[in-house]
């Protein structure tokens, strides 16, 4: 008599060697399509993170400086006080609304006034700027008590000057005034502890200290005016360096009286990300600020260049 069983053997084999193999190599492929898409989308989004962190960094840093600058020079035009403010112990015997340097000052934390500072122009190190003007309660961040501080908060010291009092029946007397002068220097700077390039300040309110983090470089150019005849033209965008050099402005009077003429200031900072974020060196490749591409750049960091122009507009010499 013929058995049946209720399941076929075929039915009942199993898979073949080549169909195993087949089903795990399909598996294996999709394993690894997804882990690649994955890879991917999380390499983009690290380097999305790190360019948009080095975009919040350079706004914060031009931010900064620009704010600066547009305060350089501020002084009320009073009789006796602006002199007064430009001889004031803060800022020593001549005044300098903006003072810069092709590298950074050799003594930028120790000089006492913006004229004892001394420059050693250097063509590979990031620059630096010394900005003065009167501060008040209103162009700066007050201390709980009013007083108007420096670039890190700081309370600034009073100064004092002369003015002309005019009184209800017109009669013109002394009458003494009290001032506050701010001056700040910024810089690049790397400490010793964080080896983390940085925009620092030091104010004269006391200390100085980082500004803002991952900033290699800092380049400054500066729009100076020549007077011709009744005409003020520009000579150009020109480094610290010739601004002391430049034919017109070498045959001004002193250093103060050139720095006087300078009517706009370029600023650019390069940014670089916190960590490396690229794959390889051909994605780290960055323009520095003078325009120059880097093909061997030292790590797998980003690096971005950002630049702004920013008008002295309260420079009240120069040309009088």
């Amino acid at each position: 008599m013929k058995r049946s069983y209720p399941y076929s053997i075929r039915a009942m084999r199993g898979l073949t060697l080549i169909e195993l193999m087949v089903s795990l190599t399909i598996g294996l492929v999709v394993i690894l399509a997804t882990m690649s898409a994955y890879l991917g989308s999380a390499a983009a989004s690290r380097v999305a993170d790190a360019e948009a962190r080095m975009n919040e960094d350079a706004n914060a840093a031009l931010t900064i400086l620009t704010q600066q600058l547009r305060m350089a020079g501020n002084n009320p035009k009073q009789p006796n006080r602006a002199l007064a403010f430009q001889r004031n112990p803060v800022f020593g015997a001549s005044s300098y609304i903006v003072r810069g340097c092709d590298g950074k000052f050799s003594n930028i934390t120790t000089a006492l006034t913006i004229p004892e500072l001394t420059c050693v122009a250097s063509t590979t190190s990031p620059d630096s700027i010394a900005i003065s003007y009167e501060a008040d309660a209103y162009n700066t961040v007050p201390t709980s008590g009013g007083k108007p501080t420096d670039c890190l908060g700081q309370s600034l010291t009073a100064q004092t000057a002369t003015v002309t009092s005019v009184t209800a029946t017109t009669t013109d007397s002394a009458a003494t005034a009290t001032f506050y002068g701010a001056d700040n220097r910024f810089y690049i700077d790397t400490p010793s502890k964080s080896s983390v390039p940085s925009l620092y300040c030091k104010g004269n309110g006391g200390g100085e200290q980082p500004l803002v983090e991952n900033v290699e470089d800092m380049q400054l150019t500066y729009g100076a005016g020549v007077a011709t005849g009744t005409i003020t033209a520009v000579a150009g965008y020109l480094d610290a360096t010739a601004i002391l050099t430049q034919s017109d402005l070498a045959a001004l009077t002193d250093d103060p009286a050139r720095w006087a003429r300078v009517m706009t200031v370029r600023i650019c900072v390069l940014m670089r990300s916190e960590k490396p974020v690229v794959d390889n060196a051909a994605s780290a490749r960055y323009t520095k600020c003078d325009g120059t591409v880097v093909t061997n750049p030292p790590d797998l960091r980003l690096r971005r260049a950002y630049s702004t122009t920013v008008g002295l507009r309260n420079r009240l010499t120069g040309f009088n």
